[in-house]
């Protein structure tokens, strides 16, 4: 259960590290309107940035140690396009993303002086190309069958650029749902030797990730690389990721860790929105969780639906682990 070879550094060599949970679900929270922008929660670098750092405080606040940039749905041509701003100020803006996070965690340090907690690190956010598209084919990977491995790597090219250079602790590859697509972003980050990431999947079952490759597929490509930390799921129900994590247990390489962050196993429409169901999320992330940490999750946090309240529960629940071996800030 200890921590991967190269997370060993972050985590001080044992784990596991907790995440924040879904940061457009705290900015919907707290009044912002999302639904239906194409450009979701990244639009606030531009609008309202006070409004994402307040949220990465929140989660900070309630015990992440890992927050992740509000650059999803983020890239040089959906800002260019949906707010009529220059490339440069396009990468300006992703590159905020990151800038604000930092701040976020040196408000922490400074105000919250938590005892017995490592400094907080920050993940910067590449969604997948689906994800721009806004027909919710990040969780089809349709759009893959059409494109090769040189068009997946031109497009996610300039936001990895920025987001590299901005010096984020973690590039976080994540919702990605079809192996092409994995592949090229795995052939992308060797552009940027001194990066580190993970590289996590949506997931349309207990063993496949959303094109239909097998799981261990997906694991496979992961442990060719050298510059990952960890490699798993997101965004998908909570009741997947043992499963997942089962089929491929005896494939992962020593060097990696497993990501997990599930959303709160609610139903996604795409004329209704999330559709409420009676099984509560907080008790499905939270009591899932140590049977993810046994099997070897060293990044454990939450998707869409979950929030800092959550995040704190999850935090209570791992505390045994979290907090032994933390140190202090």
């Amino acid at each position: 259960m200890s921590s991967s070879a190269r997370l060993g550094r972050f985590t001080g060599g044992t784990g596991p590290l907790v995440l924040d949970g879904g940061l457009a679900t705290e900015l919907e929270a707290q009044g912002a309107k999302l639904q239906g922008d194409p450009l979701w929660s990244s639009r606030l670098l531009h609008t309202d940035p006070e409004a994402i750092r307040e949220a990465h405080y929140r989660f900070l606040l309630a015990g992440a140690d890992v927050i992740t940039t509000a650059t999803y749905q983020a890239s040089i041509p959906g800002f260019t396009k949906h707010l009529d701003v220059s490339s440069e100020r396009a990468r300006e803006l992703m590159a905020s993303g990151v800038q604000l996070a930092k701040e976020a965690v040196d408000r922490f340090v400074s105000e919250a002086r938590p005892t017995g907690r490592r400094r907080p690190l920050v993940a910067a956010s590449v969604g997948p190309y689906g994800a721009f598209l806004l027909d919710g084919s990040e969780y089809s990977g349709a759009y893959a069958e059409q494109m090769s491995v040189e068009d997946l790597k031109l497009w996610h090219r300039p936001q990895i650029s920025v987001l590299s250079a901005a010096g984020a602790d973690f590039i976080a590859l994540e919702t990605i749902p079809s192996i092409k697509e994995a592949s090229a972003l795995m052939e992308l980050l060797r552009e940027f030797p001194e990066s580190k990431a993970w590289l996590s999947f949506s997931c349309k079952d207990g063993r496949c990730i959303s094109d239909g490759s097998p799981f261990t597929d997906a694991v496979r490509l992961a442990n060719r690389s050298t510059q990952l930390v960890a490699v798993g799921v997101n965004c998908c129900s909570p009741a997947l990721v043992e499963p997942l994590l089962d089929s491929a247990g005896s494939l992962l390489s020593p060097d990696l860790s497993w990501v997990v962050y599930p959303n709160s196993g609610e139903d996604w429409d795409r004329e209704q929105g999330w559709l409420t169901s009676e099984k509560s999320p907080l008790a499905s992330v939270t009591e899932l969780s140590p049977t993810w940490r046994k099997q070897g999750a060293d990044l454990i946090g939450g998707c869409c639906r979950i929030g800092p309240a959550h995040i704190a529960e999850l935090r209570l629940k791992l505390r045994g682990s979290c907090s032994s071996s933390a140190a202090a800030v």
